[in-house]
């Protein structure tokens, strides 16, 4: 049985999130779904440490996140929000240098390889204003990574990408799971992106967690229906669905 390396205890937020309980483990990639105003970004705030909950715990390796020193908490857990900021125009590589913080240092080694994880190499000298939305949606996963942390949780990362862009960043989050280890954690807007993308999902609704399980079953159409209201079923093979709904639905 797999160990939870972050873990949500009956986390409550005011009216906004409601006795959450999920653990997430290591080595795979899990996503946070739901309706608009379901809980999908209070409930990753919360996991980072970002907020602190009015009721439950948000627990790292069984200690509470409320507990950590802020400087150890980041070098655990990377959290890139859902409109980051960027106060100065730098080049790519001062950016990502700033994942470094966390640890009080410099090392050039682990910048260089959330550039390459990235493909940024090429871009690493560009000021950020030159580079595309897309490239600067990887600029900024990139300096996550230099943190080497061990939990990533992005709040809608995929927002504003175009396809291309979607499909890379997907392939990187994947890798950074199924290769690295890390245990990732992605609210995402769009259903069909989120079947492809997780190993895990966590279907909200209204503050509360509806469904939890693979894709399948957290995504199917009977959990859609309640969620949504809305009829839809699966087209498609594992890794390359897509989600039909039913006219009158669209």
């Amino acid at each position: 049985m797999e160990t939870p390396m972050l873990e949500a205890h009956k986390l409550a937020l005011n009216h906004r999130l409601r006795g959450v309980c999920t653990k997430i483990a290591a080595g795979r990639v899990t996503a946070i779904c739901g309706p608009n105003g379901a809980g999908k970004s209070t409930l990753i705030r919360l996991l980072a440490g970002v907020l602190e909950p009015t009721g439950g715990e948000a627990l790292m390796d069984g200690v509470r996140l409320r507990d950590m020193h802020p400087r150890a908490r980041a070098r655990e857990v990377g959290y890139l929000p859902q409109e980051p900021q960027i106060a100065w125009d730098v080049s790519a590589r001062n950016l990502v240098s700033l994942g470094r913080l966390a640890h009080g240092d410099a090392r050039r080694e682990p910048v260089d390889a959330a550039l390459a994880a990235m493909g940024l190499e090429a871009l690493a000298d560009r000021p950020v204003s030159t580079l595309s939305g897309g490239e600067r949606a990887r600029v900024l996963l990139a300096r996550v990574l230099a943190g080497e942390p061990r939990c990533i949780l992005a709040d809608e990362p995929f927002a504003s990408l175009d396809l291309a862009y979607q499909a890379s960043l997907a392939q990187h989050l994947r890798t950074q799971a199924h290769e690295h280890g890390r245990a990732v954690v992605v609210v995402v807007h769009g259903l069909s992106l989120a079947h492809n993308l997780a190993d895990r999902v966590l279907l909200l609704n209204d503050g509360l967690l509806h469904a939890e399980g693979p894709p399948e079953y957290a995504l199917s159409p009977e959990n859609l229906r309640a969620v949504f209201g809305v009829e839809a079923h699966w087209l498609g093979e594992p890794g390359a669905k897509v989600l039909s709904l039913a006219a009158g639905d669209a």
